[in-house]
């Protein structure tokens, strides 16, 4: 039992501090610390400690603890998608977003993560739109409130 609870602190502090890909390169991290696991066993202990994975937000996914880790990870959206909106208008339960150059992708992103409830969707133009389709009964008022909620500092 103490060896799992030693092993477990182990594979929370790898996580805290390096932006690790796959449960493979989080054996070679333990192997590494002298912990010889088999991958079921990484996987038992990746569901007891409730990680999860997140976009890094550059097309791959990385390993988070829940807490203040999640935290983090939501303030970068709200940066990311700071730095990418000019402007947000909409049109009964849709609406755009015109992003910089570039921005539609990480715009996008950030707003599907932030996982609001008011959201079934975004699609990310090529370049420098983001659609944005609200549930049924949610209008672009509603949004732009909960938004707002979420991100104080948007200026619109």
């Amino acid at each position: 039992m103490k060896e799992r609870q030693i092993r477990q602190k182990m594979v929370q502090k790898l996580v805290k501090t390096h932006k690790i890909k796959s449960q493979e390169e989080l054996l070679g991290y333990l192997q590494r610390e002298g912990f010889l696991v088999t991958q079921a066993t990484l996987s038992r202990d990746l569901k007891t400690l409730k990680v999860g994975k997140v976009s890094d937000g550059q097309g791959a996914y990385i390993y988070f603890l829940p807490g203040e880790e999640a935290r983090e990870i939501e303030g970068a959206y709200i940066q990311d998608f700071l730095k990418g909106y000019i402007s947000i208008e909409w049109s009964g339960n849709t609406v755009i977003v015109k992003t910089y150059s570039g921005h539609s992708d990480p715009v996008s992103l950030a707003l599907d993560n932030l996982n609001f409830e008011e959201v079934l969707g975004t699609i990310a133009g090529r370049d420098n739109t983001v659609a944005v389709f609200l549930r049924q009964g949610v209008s672009g008022e509603d949004f732009m409130k909960r938004l707002k909620q979420s991100i104080p500092e948007l200026d619109t």
